[in-house]
């Protein structure tokens, strides 16, 4: 089979330019509020004493928040043919993160969250003196679910366009 050549990128006005049309997509949008609460979640994680499965989903949490800044730092200069072989498939890739690891990872880690703030909802009661992780906790697993679901809009939004055979990711 012939190996399709990647779409184009931004028009070349100098070493590196901004993908502005990107940045106004539904999918820049999309990728700005999950980087946004990505961090939020692994912040959050992260600065309170955790532990147990909490590891896995600060890891989740991280891997994939590294993996949307690359796409949205590549997306947004109109840099994406410089990966080989996933550039010039850069709406499945988008597509394929979006749905698998976004959503299935987040999912995971907004759940285990989500429990370890129920097994500590006791500690919200007055005059509890212990260090209380509740609100962490809860905090974590909010920022992960509607995370969840931008990954899940974002993943859609792809797939629509892969349906419609648009292979350009704005």
């Amino acid at each position: 089979p012939a190996v399709l050549p990647p779409p184009p990128g931004p028009p070349a006005r100098g070493s590196l330019s901004l993908h502005r049309a990107y940045l106004r997509s539904p999918l820049g949008v999309l990728r700005l509020g999950q980087l946004v609460l990505g961090a939020a979640f692994w912040v959050t994680v992260a600065a309170h004493k955790y532990e147990g499965a909490a590891h896995f989903a600060l890891f989740a949490a991280v891997l994939v928040w590294l993996l949307t800044l690359a796409l949205f730092g590549l997306s947004l200069l109109g840099r994406w043919e410089l990966v080989p072989w996933l550039g010039s498939r850069w709406l499945l890739t988008n597509l394929v993160h979006d749905l698998a690891l976004g959503v299935g990872l987040y999912a995971a880690a907004t759940g285990i969250m989500g429990y370890k703030a129920g097994r500590k909802s006791y500690c919200n009661l007055p005059g509890y003196s212990q260090q209380c992780l509740y609100g962490a906790y809860l905090s974590a697993s909010i920022c992960g679910g509607i995370a969840a679901f931008l990954y899940l809009f974002s993943g859609l939004y792809c797939l629509l366009r892969r349906c419609r055979d648009q292979r350009d990711i704005i």
